[in-house]
């Protein structure tokens, strides 16, 4: 008998020359793709991905024949539905989503501009959902977009609360800036993260862009451990600091929303 596998019969997958498996390489085409770049040419795909075209061309074919990837009619390609039918049965993050649609509605009626939920995934704050208005201010957050976990009110808030070693791994590397504004010293990253434990939210002008403002707090969930993030982005002015109680009252909703469930 033949004893050859391929990549979807077994989970020893076979691997290249280069000790990279075709299940790693099949993750780097996937990835290629972005909230700003969702339709890609495989040339593209392959440059992003770091492959040559042929070894690119070949997986983008497989994954396309899973429904993973499916191609545009101008012979680009995209995420296909199917990739998100298998990650909405079973996602993290989609009770979390379900319990907070309510009261993230009722923040974006009542606060305008952009209400978000977030939740820290390693060194990122990854943007759940995302509710704006027609004429709000400039947001440069998207829906499953990503961004340095200390450059965001979100990502802030997330990182005060998450454990030490997480903490200091971000407080011992380079801190990016996207503005004048952006915390870039350990120091002052340190002392945001104690101001934000000790007052319970983060407000963040000019952060990410100089004319926003990011205001978040924490989500709680039964057994008081922080599991999201809930921000709104405003105009950069006085007034900011208004959604903070709303912001606290949505947080508590959506906290006694959330199912418990017991850890180890």
């Amino acid at each position: 008998m033949d004893n050859a596998v391929s990549m979807d019969e077994s989970p020893d997958v076979p691997r290249v020359a280069t000790g990279e498996s075709s299940l790693d390489r099949a993750v780097r085409v996937l990835e290629a793709f972005t909230p700003d770049r969702p339709e890609l040419g495989v040339t593209e795909v392959a440059r992003r991905a770091g492959l040559h075209v042929a070894t690119a061309s070949r997986i983008v074919a497989r994954l396309a024949d899973h429904g993973l990837l499916e191609r545009t009619p101008d012979r680009r390609v995209r995420i296909g539905v199917r990739m998100w039918e298998l990650a909405a049965r079973a996602s993290p993050t989609r009770s979390l989503r379900d319990a907070a649609m309510p009261y993230l509605e009722d923040l974006h009626a009542v606060v305008g501009h952009h209400a978000q939920l977030a939740v820290r995934d390693g060194d990122d704050v990854l943007f759940v959902e995302r509710l704006s208005a027609r004429d709000a201010v400039v947001n440069f957050s998207r829906i499953a977009g990503r961004l340095p976990v200390h450059v965001s009110s979100s990502g802030v808030v997330l990182l005060a609360h998450a454990p030490a070693e997480v903490q200091e791994r971000v407080l011992a590397r380079p801190l990016e800036r996207l503005t004048a504004a952006t915390v870039s010293s350990p120091a002052q990253l340190r002392a945001l993260l104690a101001q934000v434990r000790r007052q319970g939210w983060a407000l963040l002008p000019g952060f990410v862009h100089a004319d926003a403002t990011g205001v978040a707090v924490p989500v709680r969930d039964g057994l008081g451990e922080v599991v999201a993030a809930l921000s709104v982005i405003v105009p950069n002015d006085d007034r900011a600091a208004s959604a903070v109680p709303v912001l606290l009252a949505a947080a508590r909703g959506i906290g006694r929303s959330l199912p418990v469930v017991a850890r180890p």
